[in-house]
């Protein structure tokens, strides 16, 4: 129920590794991380103590120094080495997730946007997917995302996995950044899922992102084709499906792989058109 303060959190840090799953390249089985329930934990590098400084002896000669010009027994603080590292040496790959109901402050943020009475699914049927990705300069980065409570432990997994295999995404904001608008999400490449809109070009039918059944991955390298019409205009540009762009989605690389662990259909496979960017619970 909206405005209730409990929050979930299903998933502990999940820490895979590249050398385990063999890579992100094409035609490989990625195995999923486990999922198990409780808080997210921060994993913190191991500390080493600081070596004790002997301090330097005195010789005979220091006998007829002044006083003050003694040697300090021990070296200043300053000189001592650190006893931790600091937090920015903290390792990037870890992959960290939670799962939450969506509270008052999500659901002010998503009203009348990307939700609004009349939609095909309640607020108490979604679930936000808080995670970690790895971002189109190689770095970690916070994403969000709002799916459907009966697939938001699967899709915290599938994410997990591409999180591993170091796939790219340029962005992943809610399309309420975007203001509900699908094209303007797309034409940013921002990876989003539920968004109660209609199917693209067909009035009075309800698409599965309105379910919270559909996600789009880097959309504007991934798009909609269909014989010389695609979406977003501006996906022209990535029309060869061979290249090495950045994000791109081919058959049976590393994303559709993990998406079909968990029955997930990719939209390349369908055959009147191929929609790159687009999987889905029911295929459609």
């Amino acid at each position: 129920m909206v405005g209730r303060a409990k929050r979930f959190a299903p998933l502990a840090i999940i820490t895979l590794s590249l050398a385990a799953c063999g890579g992100a390249g094409a035609g490989q089985v990625v195995e999923p991380p486990r999922v198990t329930s409780g808080e997210s934990v921060m994993v913190e590098p191991a500390s080493s103590p600081a070596p004790s400084i002997e301090p330097t002896p005195a010789t005979t000669a220091a006998a007829t120094v002044p006083p003050t010009t003694v040697a300090p027994s021990t070296l200043p603080p300053t000189t001592l080495p650190p006893t931790t590292l600091p937090p920015t040496t903290l390792a990037p790959e870890v992959y960290q997730a939670t799962v939450s109901e969506i509270d008052a402050a999500v659901a002010a943020e998503i009203t009348p946007s990307s939700w609004r009475e009349g939609c095909p699914v309640t607020l108490e049927e979604l679930r936000l997917i808080e995670l970690n990705y790895i971002n189109y300069e190689g770095n970690v980065a916070f994403g969000r995302l709002i799916v459907h409570r009966d697939h938001a432990d699967s899709l915290a997994q599938v994410f997990g996995v591409l999180f591993d295999a170091r796939f790219p995404i340029q962005s992943m904001e809610l399309v309420d950044a975007f203001g509900g608008d699908d094209q303007r999400s797309m034409q940013a490449n921002n990876t989003s899922a539920f968004n109660c809109r209609e199917v693209a070009y067909t009035p009075g039918r309800w698409s599965n992102h309105a379910f919270g059944q559909a996600i789009d991955i880097n959309p504007l390298v991934n798009p909609y084709v269909k014989n010389d019409f695609v979406d977003p205009e501006q996906g022209r540009a990535y029309l060869d499906r061979t290249s090495d762009t950045p994000g791109l989605i081919k058959a049976d690389d590393v994303v559709v792989q993990a998406f079909a662990e968990v029955g997930w259909i990719w939209g390349g496979t369908w055959s009147s058109a191929k929609d790159y960017q687009h999987f889905s619970a029911n295929g459609r």
